[in-house]
């Protein structure tokens, strides 16, 4: 099993390749082009509420400067068909963060959830080379996940094998709180935990 999904992950782009591939079109196709080629069926963004990508994208047009990004951190889940990244981006006149799941069917990445915002200071530059963190192949047990209290907007997500899980929630002010689980053989890590408080 595992000797499996190392081949599989040297022959395929990793989910670094292709947050970078996906920064890469922003630049050269444009930035909304670039989101709308790339997204999942069923795939959300906060703009800043929760909304279904194709709905926010269709007919949208590229801004005349695309904004840029760079992975700075990324976790895989066990199979390797799901991941996240986070990362540092640059418009001109700001700067910010962003959080990105991905899933990959066949030999394609899709991303599922774009959630980000703005900082007043810039995040540190992200590396050259950049291994993703892969989850332990371990039998996942997705009970031992903290529960979801109820809130007025959430959704939950989990690659097919349980070892990474996200979840993002919008409170009734507006705030919004994304993470990201990584299953470690025993217990799940939080290893992106994002908050963005109420306008």
């Amino acid at each position: 099993m595992l000797l499996l999904l190392a081949a599989v992950s040297m022959s395929s782009p990793s989910v670094v390749d292709a947050e970078r591939a996906y920064a890469a079109m922003a630049q050269e196709k444009g930035q909304w082009t670039a989101f709308r080629t790339t997204a999942a069926p069923g795939a959300v963004m906060f703009v800043p509420d929760p909304i279904d990508a194709a709905e926010f994208l269709k007919d949208r047009k590229d801004p005349a400067v695309a904004v840029k990004w760079q992975p700075a951190q990324s976790f895989l889940s066990c199979d390797g068909r799901t991941g996240a990244n986070l990362g540092p981006w640059q418009r001109p006149d700001s700067v910010g963060y962003f959080t990105t799941v991905w899933t990959r069917s066949g030999g394609a990445w899709r991303w599922n959830v774009d959630f980000g915002d703005a900082l007043k200071a810039a995040m540190p530059a992200a590396p050259a080379k950049l291994t993703p963190r892969r989850a332990s192949c371990r039998a996942a047990k997705p009970a031992l996940l903290p529960k979801l209290t109820a809130v007025d907007k959430s959704g939950r997500g989990s690659s097919g094998d349980h070892s990474l899980e996200w979840t993002w929630r919008v409170e009734k002010d507006g705030s919004r709180h994304f993470l990201v689980y990584l299953w470690n053989g025993r217990r799940y890590n939080t290893v992106i935990d994002r908050k963005i408080a109420a306008d």
